[in-house]
């Protein structure tokens, strides 16, 4: 896409904020949305994150991180209305951009990007890894990780059913790497 794009298109955004403001900022531009009828002109604000599996003492729990810690994104038709709105939110800092120029990001950024804004649970182990059942019907049954399927939060082990190696599938939460 050229500079010569119509400007009433709407294009992705980014927009600093200070550092733990992204929620709040997301949720002031969304009210002010609301309250000015700008819906048709600002699309989507959003905090990208992602879903990780984190482990601390032993325990593992499901958290969300920020991907993009003190930046926000916006899809929206850039004019002096919503640059006004945008820029004087409470706790925004600027649009990324040289000087005061917003600058959209470009089709190759937005789709490196896509992948990344999927919620998605990321394994705390790899094919190969030896583990342990910790809950189930498999409770303590020791195993080596043959598959992962992030998206449906299981991995494929082989348990030893008859005297013969069997692929049974576990829930993240039911395994600990050994």
């Amino acid at each position: 896409m050229s500079e010569a794009n119509n400007k009433s298109e709407p294009r992705w955004y980014v927009v600093h904020t200070y550092s733990g403001y992204e929620q709040k900022v997301t949720d002031n531009i969304k009210k002010t949305i609301e309250n000015r009828n700008l819906q048709d002109q600002i699309l989507d604000v959003r905090v990208p994150l992602q879903n990780v599996i984190e482990e601390k003492n032993g325990t593992r729990k499901q958290v969300q991180k920020k991907l993009f810690p003190a930046y926000v994104l916006i899809h929206m038709i850039m004019n002096d209305d919503t640059w006004y709105v945008v820029r004087n939110t409470r706790g925004v800092t600027g649009f990324v951009g040289p000087g005061s120029k917003p600058v959209p990001l470009t089709d190759e950024e937005i789709k490196m990007m896509e992948p990344m804004m999927k919620e998605e649970i990321v394994a705390p182990f790899e094919v190969g890894d030896s583990v342990i059942v910790t809950s189930g019907v498999w409770e303590n049954t020791n195993g080596i990780v043959q598959s992962i399927s992030e998206s449906r939060q299981i991995v494929t082990i082989n348990v030893d059913m008859f005297g013969r190696e069997t692929p049974v599938e576990i829930d993240f939460m039911d395994i600990e790497k050994v």
